[in-house]
């Protein structure tokens, strides 16, 4: 039903066209494909990216392997990172019914998964939800290393445990992370969450 889509004023770029069509049932707004690597030798395409995210931002959604990392970061590399949005799926073993086989790593990717997830993810966003974290708010790389979460000892597997625990990637960097925990939490809320899992 059309209420039940989720409104995304910045384009949505995915990575295949069969992103798109599962994305196309959940979402109201405009919904860009890269064709995968296809973006690197597509300039027209770079440059449509540039000029929405220009005007109304846009959300990133790729895949939680190898490849769709390195496509996000080619994206970013080529946005002003304020006029992005990342939007994360988490690594969910499996492979999509259209497949005979899984992918390389073996995970689901944004057609295989549930509506479900794909709003969540969203939500982690800060997409389609209400209005932004105010600044004083904002978790921040600071936050993270307070916690034992970046810049000291084992603190990527702590990371990665916490991303696993949350359904996210493994693969966020300690930037990424703080800004998916902003769109999910308040500072307060995260440290109170921390202090209560160091307790039990």
């Amino acid at each position: 039903m059309m209420e039940d889509r989720i409104r995304v004023a910045q384009a949505v770029v995915v990575e295949g066209k069969y992103d798109k069509i599962k994305l196309a049932s959940m979402i109201d707004g405009l919904i860009i494909v890269i064709n995968g690597f296809g973006i690197y030798r597509d300039r027209e395409k770079l440059e449509l990216i540039r000029s929405l995210a220009a005007v109304r931002g846009i959300a990133v959604l790729t895949d939680s392997d190898g490849a769709g990392f390195r496509l996000r970061h080619y994206i970013g590399s080529a946005v002003p990172p304020e006029r992005i949005w990342n939007v994360y799926i988490p690594e969910i073993a499996g492979k999509e019914r259209r497949k005979a086989r899984p992918g390389k790593e073996g995970m689901l990717g944004v057609e295989g998964m549930s509506t479900q997830v794909l709003r969540e993810a969203f939500r982690r966003a800060g997409l389609g939800c209400g209005a932004p974290t105010p600044p004083e708010e904002r978790i921040s790389k600071l936050d993270l290393y307070e916690l034992g979460l970046y810049g000291g000892q084992d603190s990527a597997e702590k990371r990665r445990a916490l991303c696993r625990r949350m359904g996210l990637p493994a693969r966020l960097s300690a930037g990424a992370l703080a800004d998916v925990l902003t769109a999910m939490s308040t500072r307060g809320e995260l440290l109170a969450a921390m202090e209560n899992e160091e307790t039990q």
